[in-house]
Formats: C-alpha cells, sequence, structure tokens
C-alpha cells in the first residue's frame, strides 16, 4: 500500500495532542515481525516525542490520539486508565438487528495468536450497542466499549449473532456485491473479490479533556472502502 502523508491524516491538533483518522492496514504500534511502517513511527517523524496513547487493530480505520509530550501521555493514559475516554465505533453486521442501547457485559481472556474469547474467568468487559440504520440484509451499528479489551467489540458483536462483516476470526463472513446484484457479472477467468478487505469496523468519534481540563471532542469521517459499502448497501435495501 501507498503510505498516506502523516499530515494529511491530521483530524485535531493542539500544543500536546494529535488525533489523526488512522487508514484501514496499517498498524498503530511496531508488530512482533518484520520492519513495516507504522503510525508511531510516521508520527515521531513528524514530532520527535510522540506517542500513542492507545492503540487500533491493523484494519480498524477511524479517530487516534497521539501525545507530544510525556505530560500529555500520562494524563491521557490515566484518563483511559479510569474510563474517562469516550469512544464510539461503527460496524457493519451481518442480520438485521434492532439494538437500544444494548448492554453486552461478557468477561473476555486473551488466548494465543493473537486471538481473544469470551471467558467467565476473563477481565470484565461491556459495551453498548444501537442500532443507526437497518439494510435488506445487514446493519449499520454504533458500538460503546466502557472497558478496553482485545478484540472486545468484535467478540460482542459475535455474541449477539451480528458478526462484523468480513470479521472472518469472529464468524463475520465476507460479502460480496453478487449476493446483493441480481445481474452481477464477473470477467471470465476472474474471481469475484470480498466488496471490503477487511471487517467493517471504524472508531468515529473520540472524547477526552486536554491538559487545560477542556473537552476535546473529534469525529472521524468514514475511509472509503466503509464509506462506499454503507452507500451500496443503502442503495440495495
Amino acid at each position: 500500500m501507498k503510505l498516506p502523508d502523516f499530515q494529511d491524516l491530521i483530524l485535531f491538533e493542539d500544543d500536546d495532542f494529535i488525533v489523526i483518522n488512522k487508514p484501514p492496514f496499517l498498524a498503530t504500534l511496531d508488530e512482533r515481525f518484520g520492519n513495516a511502517p507504522n503510525i508511531l513511527r510516521m508520527a515521531r517523524q513528524y514530532t520527535d516525542d510522540a506517542q500513542a496513547c492507545h492503540r487500533l487493530d491493523k484494519e480498524t480505520s477511524g479517530a487516534l490520539a497521539l501525545a507530544k509530550n510525556s505530560e500529555a501521555y500520562r494524563h491521557l493514559s490515566m484518563q483511559f486508565e479510569n474510563r474517562e475516554v469516550k469512544k464510539l465505533y461503527h460496524a457493519v453486521v451481518w442480520g438485521v438487528h434492532r439494538f437500544d442501547n444494548q448492554l453486552v457485559d461478557r468477561s473476555i481472556e486473551t488466548t494465543t495468536k493473537g486471538k481473544a474469547r469470551l471467558a467467565y474467568k476473563g477481565k470484565p468487559a461491556e459495551t453498548y450497542f444501537t442500532t443507526l440504520e437497518a439494510f435488506a440484509r445487514h446493519t449499520l451499528v454504533q458500538c460503546v466499549p466502557v472497558t478496553g479489551r482485545m478484540h472486545q467489540i468484535r467478540l460482542h458483536l459475535m455474541y449477539l449473532q451480528a458478526p462484523i462483516v468480513g470479521d472472518a476470526m469472529y464468524g463475520g463472513e465476507d460479502f460480496y456485491l453478487s449476493s446483493l446484484k441480481k445481474k452481477f457479472n464477473v470477467k471470465e477467468g476472474e474471481e469475484e473479490q470480498p466488496f471490503i478487505k477487511r471487517f467493517a469496523l471504524h472508531a468515529a468519534k473520540l472524547i477526552f479533556t486536554g491538559l487545560n481540563g477542556r473537552e476535546i471532542v473529534v469525529e472521524a469521517p468514514y475511509p472509503k472502502d466503509f464509506r462506499v459499502l454503507v452507500d451500496t448497501l443503502r442503495q440495495y435495501s
């Protein structure tokens, strides 16, 4: 993938914080293997002391906060620890669902190989779900996690039998346009590709408090793949 210009990703910036709209397929931090580019490295080329205050999964797009100095990093890290940061995600899920601020309170434990699972002996995990828009066979859902466990939203949606489109790890099949479009033709010798080549999860909004005590509210527009998916489902519903 062609690397974006870091400055083009910035949604908000002051003397202490930067909030970017993280593109999909770019890790927040160094991965275990290889030397692939990531958000933190790009941020440190922009401002030397940048630190990531939280992380988004590699495939997840959206609002990601970075601190520009150690005081700002401590300040926001404490807000995350005390569950004072509000994070709103949007997900496109399989099935038609009518969630009205529905709470899922199911503990999560991490397993080997970067997976997690629901488990009674895991760490407490809570997420609220609200339907934003229902389509013919899918739903656009707002997800508000209270805790920040690994793969929390993905696991809790699987628990609700509403797995995220493209999330093969947790029961979400790929979406193909041919399933909606009756006269969809693939060129001879070619295979139809999934409509979105990742799981359809986007961090749409981030709310936290700056060092001066003021509330910082940042909204992240959908990236192209997510936006086109939602528009297409609308068109065929």
